[in-house]
């Protein structure tokens, strides 16, 4: 079983986490996912699981936005937070988030809602939770996936090379206390959720301070302009998966 939880994670994570790969609970959680996947339609589908990993290598990452749980609605989830596949409606968090882009930066709101070039930046597209059932927001909370995420948040905040934590909203800015604030940039605000947005998401001009804490900190700033769904290239083919009898 051991081995086969090594093989769900992208290798270049799987040394930082091995700590996290080998404990009972993680073999545990994979267990109850692909229970949940052979009774349920859950989201994403399974070789997306570990996406937001695969496509930004640990060594990578220079930004870490982070998520609550996957998006529950059909067609949505597909691995990286906030993020949906190109030609499937954005939903009103990113629509916001495009929002503060355009007043932030000046730049255009996409013809589509896929994030794909941001994580081929280094930016760490991660959910708190990387799994939920179909139609059941938080369905899979508290299951594992908060200890396992945040042994991610840990194992960056340990890292040498700085980078910046984008922490969105109470549930997000709740991990500050994982996170060493003298070596790592960190910008916090409201979540963009219209329940949230006008509290203070809208005009924090979060895109700007990333992109002024990373100069700060020796590196270059992130691109945040998409390109169009014309031009997007086709993301990478999936190569994990969550469980040998997973049904995805």
């Amino acid at each position: 079983m051991i081995a086969a939880c090594h093989d769900t994670v992208p290798p270049d994570w799987r040394g930082v986490l091995a700590d996290q790969l080998d404990q009972p609970y993680f073999q545990e959680l994979l267990a109850f996912v692909a229970r949940e996947r052979n009774a349920h339609t859950i989201y994403p589908p399974d070789p997306q699981t570990f996406a937001a990993l695969r496509r930004t290598p640990f060594q990578s990452v220079r930004v870490l936005i982070l998520g609550q749980d996957p998006y529950h609605g059909e067609g949505q989830a597909h691995g990286l937070s906030f993020s949906v596949q190109p030609g499937v409606a954005p939903p009103p968090s990113l629509v916001n988030i495009f929002k503060e882009l355009r007043d932030d930066l000046g730049h255009p709101i996409p013809d589509h809602g896929f994030l794909g070039p941001w994580a081929d930046q280094g930016v760490l597209l991660l959910n708190a939770v990387l799994t939920v059932r179909a139609g059941q927001a938080a369905s899979h909370r508290n299951r594992g996936w908060e200890r396992f995420t945040d042994a991610i948040i840990q194992a960056l905040s340990r890292r040498q090379q700085p980078l910046v934590f984008v922490l969105w909203g109470n549930y997000a800015r709740a991990k500050r206390a994982l996170i060493d604030g003298q070596r790592h940039g960190i910008v916090d605000s409201p979540h963009p959720s219209p329940l949230s947005a006008r509290r203070g998401f809208f005009g924090s001009r979060p895109f700007s301070r990333i992109n002024a804490l990373l100069t700060e900190r020796g590196q270059s700033p992130v691109d945040w302009r998409l390109p169009s769904r014309a031009a997007l290239h086709p993301a990478p083919p999936p190569t994990d998966r969550l469980s040998p009898n997973g049904n995805r």
